[in-house]
């Protein structure tokens, strides 16, 4: 099957950062499913491990985490899907990824694709839609309001993929008021068509621009990139007794500046349940059935903002590159091989 891999990590801007490949296709076992891939997305979590992760000696990395495609085979033991069924999800980080014709998932971290989305509409979303509801509902736990600012949150990062589908979560199922950050005229617009109520521009001092909307301090900040630079303007301006979380890797964090205020510190990694073959690892093919039947009742869209081109190392590069620059708007997405 064709693959697109790399064998030694290091910058973009090499021809073989990223490799047109040739590799075996694997056979499903256990609860795997064995998925045809129609179309992938490229996440930061990509160009990281790009950088980060060095191959087993003589071996690849397939890099790639979304995916939507079609079920071609099943485990003996899978429970919930049959070849031919249409499917999305967003793997396992200590697994090959998607960037291949033909790819292995266990079908606990499968959702089933939104029927009224294309192939490269599905495949934006599965990342940064479990990334934005685990923080939201298992982390944060924004249904439960906080003493005070309890119906305000502020995104910080609004117009990336994570904060893109953030936005439409919390418009469609809670009530909260829902300030966003983005700093160009282009993403500040876009953070509005997904449902922001408020936008403030993060490349100036944020605590500032929250306290001049009127509004109170957020009970609730969430923290997609960034987080050092913003750090205490997020510990100024969030509520006594807030929740903060955030999902970046900043190089030095300290917790002990939310202690006057008692704010709970919230990381979230959506690849933990997985890491780990947690008890409820199924949790993840179940909320994407959800967002699925939130999208066909047409009460969030996909994030998808380009379709690149389709599924090699030259297209893969380019889009690398355009993540790691820090401009892209929404979800970028690869269609066909």
């Amino acid at each position: 099957m064709k693959a697109v891999a790399y064998k030694n990590t290091g910058p973009i801007n090499r021809e073989d950062a990223l490799q047109d490949i040739t590799l075996e296709t694997p056979t499903a076992d256990g609860r795997d499913l064995l998925v045809k891939v129609n179309a992938v997305s490229v996440n930061p979590v990509d160009t990281k491990v790009r950088v980060r992760q060095e191959p087993e000696p003589g071996g690849w990395v397939v890099l790639g985490y979304d995916a939507a495609g079609v079920v071609e085979a099943v485990g003996p033991e899978v429970q919930n899907f049959r070849p031919g069924d249409a499917v999305f999800y967003a793997g396992a980080i200590n697994r090959p990824g998607t960037n291949c014709e033909y790819h292995l998932v266990d079908e606990r971290l499968v959702g089933r694709k939104p029927a009224s989305l294309s192939d490269a509409g599905a495949a934006a979303l599965p990342l940064t839609a479990i990334t934005a509801w685990e923080m939201l509902f298992d982390r944060l736990d924004v249904k439960r309001p906080t003493a005070q600012g309890g119906k305000i949150i502020l995104i910080i990062g609004g117009a990336g993929g994570v904060g893109s589908i953030t936005i439409q979560l919390l418009r469609a199922l809670t009530d909260l008021t829902v300030i966003a950050t983005a700093s160009r005229p282009e993403t500040q617009d876009w953070v509005r068509e997904c449902g922001a109520h408020h936008v403030i521009d993060h490349r100036e001092p944020l605590a500032p621009q929250v306290d001049a909307l009127g509004l109170g301090a957020p009970g609730f900040v969430f923290s997609t990139t960034q987080t050092d630079s913003h750090f205490d303007d997020i510990v100024e301006l969030i509520a006594p007794q807030g929740r903060f979380g955030l999902i970046d890797d900043p190089e030095v964090l300290s917790a002990l500046p939310l202690k006057r205020k008692a704010v709970s510190l919230h990381w979230e990694l959506m690849f933990t349940r997985s890491l780990f073959g947690t008890p409820d690892m199924e949790e993840q093919g179940k909320l994407l059935s959800q967002v699925a039947e939130l999208v066909d009742a047409g009460k969030i869209r996909s994030t998808v903002t380009e379709v690149a081109g389709r599924i090699d190392a030259a297209t893969l590069r380019a889009v690398h590159a355009q993540i790691e620059s820090g401009s892209a708007r929404g979800k970028i997405v690869l269609e066909g091989f």
